[in-house]
């Protein structure tokens, strides 16, 4: 399993330097790429048998909490970093309720204040790259469902890929809905925290 974060490593650095050395001009293939990457893990989700009654139970409770506890407590960590570096409450807390979605907490916190904006979408971007490297080692050591929080958001697309080959068919389904939880939270709960 080593080599899976490495060949992730290698994928993105190559991305890394066409984009540098190209300048390919892709548009919006990002968004049909993200399309078809959640279309084939559903698909492959989908053909795995049915999950037995009690093991449906069982994750019942996390399928509900997780989200929630992934969202209190990336807000929690936008309140301290609030606390021991001087940011504002509401852009710190507006950051930490990204969980993730750089493409839409950057911007939407730059409507704001550019500074802001800019540690925002970086803290978001690291975030899932952290998730993208960091779930395939940690899974040795925490359990794989639970461990799905780290991705935030992301969990339904970009990062759903990795922890259904490093976390199984069960981390799988709890992280594309819990990054669909997410998903419908983020775009109300910026705003409202940054009004």
């Amino acid at each position: 399993m080593r080599w899976y974060g490495l060949l992730v490593l290698l994928v993105l650095g190559l991305g890394f330097l066409i984009g540098r050395l190209a300048h390919p001009n892709l548009g919006d293939a990002y968004e049909l790429v993200l399309y078809i990457l959640v279309f084939l893990i559903g698909l492959d989700i989908g053909m795995e048998p049915v999950l037995p009654g009690s093991r449906r139970a069982q994750l019942a409770l996390p399928l509900l909490l997780l989200p929630m506890g992934t969202m209190a407590a990336s807000m929690a960590g936008g309140i301290l970093s609030a606390i021991l570096f001087g940011i504002p409450l509401k852009y710190a807390a507006a950051i930490g309720a990204g969980c993730g979605w750089y493409s839409y907490t950057g911007p939407v916190i730059a409507s704001y204040s550019a500074l802001y904006g800019t540690v925002g979408f970086l803290s978001n971007l690291f975030r899932e790259l952290l998730t993208i490297v960091a779930y395939p080692i940690l899974k040795k050591y925490v359990p794989p469902e639970p461990l799905v929080s780290i991705g935030g958001a992301t969990t339904m697309d970009t990062t759903l890929g990795i922890i259904r080959e490093a976390g199984g068919r069960e981390a799988g389904v709890v992280a594309f809905v819990h990054g669909f939880v997410l998903t419908m939270t983020v775009p109300f709960l910026v705003p409202l925290l940054l009004s």
